[in-house]
């Protein structure tokens, strides 16, 4: 990880594809601890350390990640998230290019707890929640695109369930249709852009995470 951006109330970091934002039935550390050793370390702090966790990417899916470092921040952060006052704009690599260069994704998704998967329908059904992207075509590579995608809301998987539904299933991810995995695990869709009010100070935050290494990442023509 990367620190990004730090204050009192906050701390935004920079995730890498292998890390989790929480502990699972894994038992790696999770990022969470990762930054709260980072805190105490820098601020030789005696005891526990408050962090709170806001909101989750994937352990596959590298870019921004919010902490909260008071619980003023926390409880606010929580209710911002909740309420779709944060904006996050991704960046996702595929092979298959959408029909249109620009577009909204409307679907109805459920997800399948035991398979940790969801599923996107046309058409509203029992149990169904509403799940709505904007995605646009920035860039063109030899042999792949590059979609800037803006969440319009919070779902399960959302991104890579909802452009796997159109035939655009992200490089490396195999859980949602793409043929092979990436070597390290990882799969091509990065929390690129993230925009927000603070919590405390009331001051906009505009953040971007630098890009992961390798050549795949930049070997884009951008469009103009």
């Amino acid at each position: 990880m990367t620190v990004v951006y730090e204050d009192n109330h906050i701390i935004v970091v920079n995730k890498t594809s292998s890390e989790i934002v929480q502990g699972d039935k894994t038992g790696d550390t999770p990022l969470s601890e990762t930054v709260k050793q980072y805190i105490k370390e820098k601020y030789d702090k005696p005891g526990n350390v408050f962090l709170g966790v806001t909101h989750r990417l994937d352990r596959p899916v590298s870019g921004l990640v919010v902490f909260a470092k008071t619980s003023k921040a926390l409880s606010r952060l929580n209710d911002m998230f909740r309420n779709n006052e944060v904006k996050k704009t991704y960046w996702a690599i595929v092979k298959n290019c959408p029909k249109e260069p620009e577009g909204e994704l409307v679907h109805y998704m459920i997800k399948n707890e035991k398979q940790n998967k969801s599923y996107a329908y046309d058409k509203e059904i029992k149990g169904s929640k509403k799940a709505v992207l904007h995605y646009r075509l920035i860039g063109h590579s030899q042999n792949y695109c590059l979609l800037e995608v803006d969440l319009k809301t919070g779902r399960h998987h959302q991104i890579r369930c909802q452009l796997a539904k159109i035939g655009c299933s992200i490089k490396g991810d195999l859980k949602y249709g793409f043929p092979r995995s990436n070597p390290d695990g990882s799969i091509c869709l990065h929390a690129r852009y993230i925009h927000f009010i603070h919590p405390v100070s009331k001051k906009e935050i505009s953040l971007t995470a630098p890009l992961p290494e390798g050549n795949l990442w930049s070997g884009f023509d951008f469009e103009k």
